[in-house]
């Protein structure tokens, strides 16, 4: 069996703890926060392919400063193609390595998504939202932020 065919073969949870993980450490490499996403990132894979570690690391390095420039630049799309490539390299360590998913699990609840600023989460994937009213009904939608509705 190929790899490629590994990573699709995967479960939707753990496609999502890896698109969810693999966002969080690109979020988290323009913040003071990166070497803490380097060094558990790194740590993960210590631990299941001690071989590639170092490599992952200086990844992460190089991304960061990717992240940064584009940051500076104004551009948004080279945090997204790096937000895909590493998702995809969560997938194929998940995939190769299937039992760390409780361990990527809690790397991402306890250190990688309480150190995001404002300790949120990062969301990696699409919402629709629609909504139909009728009569006197309504319909409040919010993608993000904080929404307050004072009715008398």
């Amino acid at each position: 069996m190929r790899l490629t065919d590994m990573v699709v073969g995967l479960d939707a949870e753990l496609l999502a703890l890896a698109n969810t993980a693999g966002t969080t450490v690109v979020g988290l490499l323009a913040t003071d926060a990166w070497d803490q996403a380097k060094s558990a990132v790194g740590s993960l894979w210590r631990r299941v392919r001690p071989e590639h570690a170092e490599v992952v690391e200086a990844e992460l390095v190089e991304a960061r400063n990717e992240v940064v420039s584009a940051r500076a630049a104004g551009d948004d799309s080279v945090e997204r193609e790096l937000v895909t490539e590493w998702q995809l390299k969560l997938r194929r360590l998940l995939a190769a390595e299937p039992t760390i998913a409780t361990e990527l699990h809690r790397l991402l609840q306890d250190e990688l998504a309480p150190a995001l600023p404002q300790g949120g989460q990062v969301w990696s994937g699409s919402v629709t939202m629609s909504g139909t009213a009728s009569g006197h009904g309504k319909v409040y939608q919010l993608g993000q932020g904080n929404l307050t509705i004072t009715e008398s």
